[in-house]
């Protein structure tokens, strides 16, 4: 199992197999790409864009899908993904990070807000003549986003995903078999303050293993970490270990909160031996490279 990050800086860290950046955030802020980087991309979520012109936000019944909606209950701010000068913004920055030698996209937030997203004219018009149900138009129409997408893509191509294994279709558009067509690998965000309590990371880790039809990353959030969010975090990265995952990312602000979790591990003697005591042997190759660097 390889480890990597998913990191704010544009920068790599010695000892971590995969880099994730994010270069298109929830906010609108959009960075250049970085070299022999995995390029995150935030599609349908723009705040910043959404203040601009408010008329892109996508709608339902319960009114716009916007974090202030508590009737919505959304943490980020969305346009509706079937503006087509909104796609067709998001496709040229996309195609535009291939000028450098990436390793490769991500998508992520390219999907509809919930189930009851989005009841624009535009959508309702396109609904009505799709001749589909409901369910079904929304997943081809965020099935046909990918596909266009995946032409502008140099590199690896993955999605992220809402951590739903069940309702992913129904609610978001998401049509895990249409998009393992796709895509080389799922990435999947099993985002928490900390993993004192861990079980459900892995029930959510093996229900993915066993729909999705491609190799799949696990993302864990290794942000500001004391010692007892530190131990949990490294404890559920060992259990992860033994799953046939292509790898677990580390989410961190920046290089040195990734260096403070390697050394974390290496100078922990009672982790490690915990490590062997419970035959870790995946994750105890990972520390001993770590422990080679820190």
């Amino acid at each position: 199992m390889k480890i990597g990050l998913v990191t704010y800086a544009p920068e790599k860290v010695e000892g971590y197999d995969i880099h994730v950046y994010y270069s298109k955030s929830v906010d609108g802020k959009a960075c250049p790409p970085v070299k022999d980087m995995q390029i995150d991309v935030t599609c349908f979520c723009d705040a910043q864009a959404i203040r601009e012109d408010p008329t892109i936000v996508a709608v339902s019944k319960n009114g716009p899908a916007l974090r202030k909606n508590r009737k919505a209950n959304l943490a980020f701010d969305y346009v509706c993904p079937t503006n087509p000068i909104y796609q067709a913004k998001v496709l040229d920055y996309v195609e535009s990070l291939g000028k450098e030698k990436i390793q490769g996209v991500t998508l992520n937030l390219y999907h509809f807000p919930e189930q009851e997203f989005c009841t624009c004219p535009r959508c309702m018009e396109l609904w009505r003549k799709s001749g589909l149900n409901w369910t079904e138009w929304r997943a081809q129409a965020i099935t046909s986003f990918l596909k266009e997408a995946k032409t502008r893509v140099k590199g690896t191509f993955a999605v992220e995903m809402f951590p739903d294994p069940l309702m992913a279709k129904e609610r978001f558009g998401i049509d895990f078999d249409a998009i393992a067509e796709l895509v080389d690998y799922f990435h999947v965000p099993l985002s928490a303050r900390d993993y004192t309590t861990n079980y459900w990371v892995d029930l959510l880790t093996r229900d993915f293993l066993k729909i999705l039809k491609k190799p799949m990353v696990v993302e864990l959030s290794g942000e500001m970490l004391n010692d007892e969010k530190s131990v949990a975090l490294m404890k559920i990265v060992a259990y992860l270990s033994r799953h046939d995952l292509m790898g677990v990312l580390l989410l961190v602000h920046d290089s040195e909160n990734a260096r403070q979790i390697a050394r974390y591990a290496v100078n922990n003697n009672e982790y490690r031996e915990w490590l062997n005591k419970n035959e870790f042997t995946a994750m105890n190759r990972i520390v001993d490279k770590w422990a080679k660097l820190y």
